[in-house]
């Protein structure tokens, strides 16, 4: 488990004081992935860099399995390091050394026997599906490639932790995922705790457990995706919330399909786990006398469960309208009326 204390860092110069972090506590628990999300400038990357003192904290504390990394000196905190792998936007790889020379390095560093760091280095490169790559160079390599390369290289001294800065940015949404899915498949496979910062709402929507939403070097909403996904308090959030909902992020193009009468009703709906997969819009229109028009609708999948919004439409009698409102609620899915969009 790490736990994280008050956390802050300030820079200061001789014209300004910048707080890039600001008294963050939160608590991540061992095996999880959890996502932190903010805009450019929300002080995420400072403080990934934080948990493993790349940066040192202006105050607080970050717990690591019960061993306090801002209270370590510098030979207990590099050993400590060795137990927190860290891959990054932009790979870091050393360009003038292989595949296997990479990955390498880090073992190399910690003293390791050349036929043990063989054997880990075989071992990691079929993990992250690179066999045969071997003896290519950087320059040889697809952006996803290197990427797998770095989290090979990020594994090597088998961390407790994996720390990945915007590990996603630089690459295509294919290769996105296909790395989305390895970083998934080793959490599953190594027990292995995943702190990810991102500003891509997909991202966290994909793979985490739990995510924090940044602004401004404060957490401003912290939860369970599925609960940040369907309630989101913040209006940082709620942005990026809206990227995933193109009608609900657009008033105007909502407002453009929805009649002017007094007996309709447009309605969002939130879809959890297996009310998802339910075809409750057409027992609805079976059991009530309305009429449904689907505005707009998506099912995503998260790792607790599938997350479904419908925008619809809903025409007939009012008392009969509210009915199948309160019907759809007690079936367990959320109805949210937009009376003015």
């Amino acid at each position: 488990m790490i736990k994280i204390k008050n956390l802050s860092k300030l820079y200061q110069t001789k014209t300004q004081s910048v707080q890039a972090v600001d008294d963050v506590s939160l608590t991540i628990d061992k095996g999880e992935i959890f996502g932190v999300i903010g805009y450019s400038g929300a002080g995420k990357s400072t403080f990934v860099r934080l948990i493993n003192r790349l940066e040192e904290p202006s105050d607080g504390s970050v717990v690591i399995h019960d061993k306090d990394i801002t209270k370590m000196q510098h030979n207990e905190l590099r050993n400590k390091r060795q137990k927190i792998g860290m891959i990054f936007q932009h790979f870091n790889l050393l360009w003038s050394r292989t595949v296997y020379d990479n990955i390498a390095f880090p073992l190399e560093i910690a003293g390791v026997p050349k036929a043990k760091r063989k054997e880990k280095v075989l071992e990691l490169i079929n993990l992250v599906g690179l066999s045969g790559k071997e003896e290519n160079y950087p320059s040889q390599l697809s952006g996803g490639q290197k990427q797998r390369v770095g989290i090979a290289r990020a594994l090597a001294n088998d961390p407790e932790v994996l720390l990945c800065d915007e590990a996603t940015s630089a690459l295509d949404p294919e290769t996105t995922d296909d790395i989305l899915d390895l970083l998934v498949s080793i959490n599953k496979k190594l027990g292995l705790t995943i702190i990810l910062i991102t500003h891509e709402m997909h991202v966290i929507q994909q793979i985490c457990h739990r995510v924090a939403v940044m602004e401004n070097g404060k957490v401003v909403e912290s939860g369970e995706v599925l609960d940040v996904f369907v309630k989101p308090q913040s209006k940082t959030t709620q942005r990026f919330v809206q990227q995933l909902n193109p009608l609900e992020h657009d008033k105007n193009n909502l407002a453009a399909f929805i009649n002017d009468r007094d007996d309709t009703e447009v309605v969002k709906v939130h879809f959890i786990g297996n009310s998802a997969k339910r075809a409750l819009i057409s027992e609805v229109s079976k059991k009530f006398d309305v009429e449904i028009n689907i505005l707009q609708g998506s099912i995503s999948p998260t790792q607790e469960g599938a997350y479904g919004t419908l925008f619809i439409e809903v025409n007939g009698d009012n008392a009969v309208i509210k009915q199948s409102l309160d019907f759809m609620q007690n079936e367990g899915v959320e109805v949210e009326v937009l009376k003015h969009v």
